[in-house]
């Protein structure tokens, strides 16, 4: 009997990242020929270590390469079957892409809740559906309710991630693009992120594309995966699987998923 892999995708993928290149000041190659796909409800996790691209293929998908400098110079990227190559971000972030950057990047200044009412005015709600909004996210982050007033650069790396996911969940996107949520995270906080991102997407059917070092974490939560190594896709296969093939681990990884 065959046992070949199926990639988790319909023929018509929520997105599809076709033999991409993105240039950077028209002079430095950073990623060459990466395709991939995210369906519906997938959670599609794209692994390497530092430097492989991960950041830049996540910047192409949601508009943000262009404000690093860069563009995508050959290849086509499509969402919800039409072709977004080049579309700048805040069009895309409109039409229900959303990208968590790495980093934690919130308004260290303003409250938490004032983070989050940030991200729902992409969409101009009125004031009940922005409060029946915010009840939401409270709901999925319980930390953050108890500190919706604080300043946001006061509390914990952990906290300050929940919070970067909560305000772009408050543009109701289709497709989250998650950059390194793990990076200089305890474990615990890790493990609760993750679940968090896991109940989303059987709860609410939201898909998500997750950069990821953490191969531990991402492949037992995501159902596809896909590994990059200098700018170029050389691996991919279901999650389960990759996590077994010692080959992968050691050559492309840097260690055993647990």
């Amino acid at each position: 009997m065959n046992h070949a892999i199926i990639a988790p995708t319909a023929p018509q993928a929520l997105l599809a990242v076709n033999d991409i290149e993105v240039m950077y000041d028209d002079a430095i190659l950073a990623v060459a020929g990466v395709s991939l796909q995210v369906g519906q409800g997938d959670i599609v996790a794209l692994l390497g270590a530092n430097g492989a691209g991960k950041s830049t293929t996540l910047k192409a998908i949601s508009g943000l390469v262009q404000a690093d400098r860069a563009q995508v110079s050959r290849g086509h990227i499509r969402f919800q079957e039409q072709d977004t190559t080049g579309v700048a971000a805040h069009v895309l972030a409109r039409r229900g892409i959303v990208h968590v950057l790495e980093g934690r990047h919130v308004f260290a200044h303003l409250t938490v809740e004032e983070n989050l009412r940030s991200g729902g005015f992409l969409r101009n709600p009125t004031r009940r559906e922005l409060e029946h909004d915010l009840e939401r996210i409270y709901a999925w982050f319980p930390r953050l309710r108890h500190k919706r007033r604080a300043q946001a650069g006061v509390t914990s790396g952990g906290e300050q991630q929940m919070l970067a996911i909560g305000r772009a969940l408050m543009t109701k996107p289709r497709l989250m693009l998650l950059d390194e949520p793990s990076m200089g995270l305890a474990p615990i906080i890790v493990e609760e992120i993750f679940a968090i991102v896991a109940q989303l997407n059987a709860q609410e059917r939201m898909s998500f594309l997750v950069a990821e070092q953490n191969i531990n974490i991402a492949l037992r939560h995501a159902s596809y995966a896909y590994i990059m190594e200098s700018g170029r896709v050389v691996g991919e296969g279901a999650a389960a699987e990759l996590a077994r093939r010692d080959d992968i681990q050691h050559f492309y990884l840097g260690g055993k998923a647990g």
